[in-house]
């Protein structure tokens, strides 16, 4: 794969920064909402860079879970390669460093980029059904959270608190605890 342009996305849950490196310097860095229209204002912008050619650049970003979901269906869809890596591997990969920004951090991720491009590994997709999944065992481990949060406590109060007030409790929480 023959890249010319790495760029580092910082994502978070309202905005995306951008940064594109050419191997020799930061060529470009924006700003844009974390939305479609976002996305395609900064792709907009990225088309200005001398010698720029999507099909050469990869697109960099740390997993951050629900916040990247938009950015990754649309460069999916437009069959662009994605590079989605683990937070920790990143900050490791830089060391111990000064001055935490959203833009400095996707310069970081954009510099990563280039220098572990021979350990790029592209995203596909998970199938339909690993996501469901995915999805409904979070739901399951907070009901489950949501649970033991409220039932802990009744457990452990039972030797301190008098037998009146214990049964005003549990009875309190009888209907939550069947719900979850």
């Amino acid at each position: 794969m023959d890249i010319h342009h790495y760029v580092g996305i910082d994502i978070s849950k309202a905005t995306l920064d951008w940064a594109v490196f050419d191997g020799k310097a930061l060529v470009s860095q924006t700003t844009t909402p974390n939305t479609v229209t976002g996305i395609k204002t900064a792709l907009r912008q990225l088309k200005k860079i001398v010698n720029w050619n999507l099909k050469q650049t990869v697109f960099c970003m740390e997993h951050t879970g629900i916040y990247n979901a938009h950015l990754l269906e649309f460069l999916h869809k437009a069959s662009l390669p994605i590079w989605l890596e683990n937070s920790t591997q990143i900050k490791q990969a830089g060391g111990m460093q000064r001055g935490k920004s959203d833009a400095v951090d996707a310069r970081r991720i954009a510099e990563y980029a280039y220098r572990f491009r021979d350990r790029m590994r592209l995203w596909e997709p998970p199938r339909q059904i690993i996501q469901q999944l995915s999805f409904l065992s979070a739901v399951r481990q907070r009901l489950i959270q949501a649970h033991n949060l409220l039932a802990g406590p009744l457990a452990e109060q039972e030797s301190f608190v008098g037998t009146p007030l214990q049964k005003q409790l549990r009875a309190t929480s009888k209907n939550s605890l069947a719900a979850l």
